[in-house]
């Protein structure tokens, strides 16, 4: 059996970095998916104004050595971003000596599905072109 996650996402904070003592670069970042609300009978539900309504998660999502790297130095709040990885279970006593337990995905490839905010601006758009040399 395999443990492989892929979610297609918004990146919903500037990517955070930092280095271990034996200098492995880690970035952390969290990233929203979202899918239709259904009702009852599997339709997908509308609000109030007639639009569709949807289920956002947040994923936590950790990225090491290269890849933390190209992360931090490219991806902004708000880019489109495919994250391949796999699911990563924690256990931690809190400062309360409470037990916690959480998840992220430890990404093993990120894809760059948008431009971030600042280099749309640089390069004079907002659309999306496959066209586009992207560096990464």
């Amino acid at each position: 059996m395999q443990n492989l996650v892929i979610l297609a996402g918004n990146v919903g904070n500037a990517p955070e970095t930092l280095t271990t003592q034996g200098g492995t670069k880690i970035t952390k970042f969290n990233l929203a998916t979202s899918r239709p609300k259904r009702d009852s009978n599997g339709k997908t539900f509308k609000d109030e104004n007639g639009r569709r309504a949807e289920d956002t998660e947040w994923h936590r999502i950790t990225c090491f050595n290269g890849i933390a790297k190209t992360v931090a130095e490219y991806v902004e709040t708000g880019q489109k971003v495919m994250v391949t990885g796999h699911i990563h279970y924690t256990r931690w006593t809190d400062n309360q000596n409470i037990e916690r337990y959480g998840a992220e995905i430890i990404a093993e490839d990120v894809k760059f599905l948008s431009y971030g905010k600042s280099r749309q601006n640089r390069t004079g758009g907002t659309q999306d072109n496959e066209d586009d040399d992207v560096p990464f």
